[in-house]
C-alpha cells in the first residue's frame, strides 16, 4: 500500500510515518495542502491521510480541490478536532473516513485497510481474485487454499496487482510501490521479481494470472487459462502475452 500523508508539523509527521511503515505501508510526505494536491494529481496513491490544520490550506479545502479534479483516491482525515461538525464537514467535502487523535495504532491501520478494501471492491481482509487469495492482515497468499511462500517484496508486488486487478501497471509503479523513490534499484529488478512470483504461483497452476503487456507493464487476470498463441504477423495488434 502506498499512502500520501499531508501533515505540516514535522514531529507529528515523522511519528506517523514511523507508525505507518511499521504497518508495512510506503509513505510519501506532503508538508502543506498545495503540495498534497500537486502530488495527488501527479502520482497514483492507494490512500491519502490528511490533517485539517495545514500551514497553507485547511484540510477541507484540500479535499474539495482534489475531488473537483475527479481524483478518486480515498482520503482519510486524521485530526485532533473532535466536534461532530468537523467530521460532517470533512465527509461532505469528500473524505472517506475521519479518525480523531489520539488514536490506537491497530485501529488506524485497520481502518486504513478497510477504506482501501472498499475502494477496490473487496468487503473483507481476504481479497480473492479467481483462485488467488491475499490476506491483508497476515500478509500471506494462497492459491485454491494452498499457501504460497513469498518474500516481502514478492508479496508487495502481488498485493498491488490484486488491488489494481485488470489494470496494466508499469515498472515505475512497482518501483514506487516497493521503494517510494528511495534507493531505487534498476528497473529490470521488477522483471526478476515477476519471474520469481510467477514460478511460485505456477506450482499451483496460477502463474499465468500475471500477464505481460509489451512496452507497458504487467496486469493481473482473473482466470488461469492459457492465452491463445498469436501469429507473429498479428502480435502488433494483440500486445498481451503471458510469459
Amino acid at each position: 500500500m502506498r499512502l500520501l500523508l499531508a501533515e505540516s508539523d514535522q514531529a507529528t509527521a515523522q511519528a506517523l510515518i514511523k507508525t505507518l511503515k511499521q504497518g508495512g505501508i510506503t509513505v510519501d510526505h506532503a508538508h502543506n495542502g498545495h503540495e498534497a494536491i500537486d502530488m495527488l494529481r501527479h502520482y497514483d496513491y492507494d490512500l491519502a491521510l490528511t490533517e485539517l490544520t495545514l500551514e497553507d490550506l485547511e484540510g477541507y479545502e484540500v479535499i474539495r480541490r482534489v475531488r473537483k479534479t475527479q481524483i478518486q483516491t480515498p482520503i482519510i482525515v486524521l485530526s485532533a478536532m473532535t466536534r461532530p461538525q468537523a467530521k460532517i464537514k470533512a465527509l461532505h467535502a469528500g473524505a472517506d473516513d475521519y479518525i480523531t487523535k489520539p488514536f490506537d495504532t491497530d485501529e488506524l491501520l485497520a481502518r486504513l485497510q478497510a477504506v482501501l478494501r472498499r475502494s477496490r471492491g473487496f468487503s473483507t481482509t481476504v481479497m480473492t481474485v479467481g483462485p488467488l487469495s491475499l490476506d491483508l492482515n497476515a500478509k500471506s497468499a494462497s492459491v485454491n487454499g494452498n499457501p504460497v511462500q513469498l518474500t516481502g517484496k514478492e508479496y508487495a508486488i502481488l498485493e498491488l496487482l490484486v488491488l489494481r486487478r485488470g489494470n496494466v501497471l508499469t515498472k515505475d509503479a512497482f518501483l514506487n510501490h516497493l521503494y517510494g523513490g528511495i534507493d531505487e534499484p534498476e528497473m529490470k529488478i521488477i522483471d526478476v521479481f515477476i519471474c520469481k512470483l510467477r514460478r511460485k504461483l505456477q506450482q499451483f497452476g496460477a502463474g499465468q494470472m500475471i500477464g505481460t503487456v509489451w512496452g507497458r507493464g504487467y496486469v493481473l487476470r482473473e482466470d488461469t487459462k492459457p492465452l491463445p498463441v498469436i501469429p507473429a504477423t498479428e502480435q502488433t495488434q494483440q500486445p498481451i502475452e503471458v510469459l
